[in-house]
């Protein structure tokens, strides 16, 4: 199924923006100020319970320190 392939490819980018986020001992609310998003949203997206743009992922990584195509690398 489709929507359960997209789905689980969300679930592993929001893995491992928590695991890169832990990583560097970032809180949530330090990579949302950094990234200018919102707190809760960036919890929704470690979550899985979001689907953040392109442009939202490239925030995020930049903040991590990280290339954006390195969020989609999974084991």
């Amino acid at each position: 199924n489709i929507c359960v392939a997209k789905s689980s490819i969300h679930q592993k980018i929001a893995e491992n923006i928590r695991e890169l986020r832990k990583k560097k001992n970032v809180t949530q609310d330090k990579l949302a100020l950094d990234a200018n998003l919102n707190r809760a949203y960036v919890g929704y997206i470690e979550r899985g319970e979001r689907k953040p743009s392109v442009d939202t992922l490239a925030k995020l990584a930049k903040v991590l320190g990280v290339k954006l195509h390195e969020l989609f690398i999974f084991d």
